[in-house]
């Protein structure tokens, strides 16, 4: 076979595997997914903020990609080997030597100052929240308290408490202000809503770690996990973070004060009284096996 028939089978093999490549990279994952470059969907302001933050740092580091590896192509092909003659020798270059320089430093300072303008504004915490949630902790579950303000002072109106036999529900309503007050009885856990995209340690003794969330923008269940290593049924610390609108979420919380349990309340909104998305573990979700006798908060 001739050397340009096979420099030709050659590139067209090699066309065929980065295209077969492509396929299965590609096939693996929907559209949203692809153009998120990993970085799951969000359901909050903050969230979305964070979205964009890592969208644009993505695209800059494919940009700058790029470009050094098509000067290094560039290069191979231009200044590959001809002869035996050695090249013209350089020992500096000013005009490249201030790219490399300038060009990193400039890349940097952009991208510290919209990471800091962005975690600033996902940190920010308002004097007036519409919701107050106490956050509780404990090996292994969690506990809920519905709060009539901020601090250690105020008062808890409702609860939700968690048990070996039923998940527990944190009912929250959209589009208000959610502040998050979390503190621990025994070790360092961690509270974790992947959808809400915080992940904020929880801490034992009079440490409060709060945060805010602008407001959930839609409704649903979302899975909440402790992400901290906290001991031996760690991976069975779940919770269930149920977003509903704020009609009913104020009609939970009068059923709450009444005296209904937690899985009462959810049904008379007419919510599932039990956690839906503890996937991948086996949790108790046959509602019609449900005995609204049993324990639970």
């Amino acid at each position: 076979m001739a050397r340009g028939a096979r420099g030709r089978v050659g590139r067209l093999a090699g066309l065929g595997a980065g295209a077969l490549a492509l396929v299965t990279l590609l096939g693996g994952c929907d559209v949203g997914s692809a153009f998120g470059f990993g970085w799951p969907g969000g359901v909050t302001p903050q969230a979305n903020r964070m979205y964009d933050l890592w969208i644009g740092s993505v695209i800059a580091a494919l940009a700058v990609g790029v470009l050094v590896w098509g000067l290094i192509f560039w290069c191979v092909v231009r200044y590959r080997k001809r002869s035996d003659q050695l090249p013209v020798q350089t020992r500096y270059n000013m005009p490249m030597e201030f790219l490399y320089t300038i060009a990193p430093i400039l890349v940097v300072c952009v991208l510290f100052y919209y990471t800091a303008v962005v975690q600033t504004d996902v940190d920010r915490k308002s004097g007036n929240p519409d919701v107050t949630v106490e956050v509780v902790a404990f090996k292994w579950g969690w506990q809920f308290n519905y709060r009539d303000g901020i601090g250690e002072d105020a008062n808890t109106v409702a609860s939700t408490l968690g048990s070996a036999d039923v998940i527990p529900v944190l009912v929250l309503p959209t589009g208000q202000r959610i502040r998050f007050e979390e503190t621990s009885k025994d070790v360092i856990h961690s509270f974790w809503v992947p959808e809400l995209l915080f992940k904020r340690d929880v801490f034992p003794g009079n440490v409060r770690n709060v945060f805010e969330v602008a407001s959930i923008d839609q409704e649903g269940a979302y899975v909440g996990r402790c992400a901290e290593l906290c001991g031996t049924y760690h991976s069975m610390m779940n919770f269930e973070l149920r977003a509903v609108s704020p009609a009913e979420y104020e009609q939970f919380l009068q059923a709450k004060r009444d005296g209904a349990t937690t899985q009462e309340a959810l049904q008379s909104i007419g919510e599932s009284p039990l956690a839906t998305t503890t996937v991948p573990f086996e949790t108790r979700r046959d509602v019609s096996n449900f005995n609204q006798s049993s324990t639970g908060g």
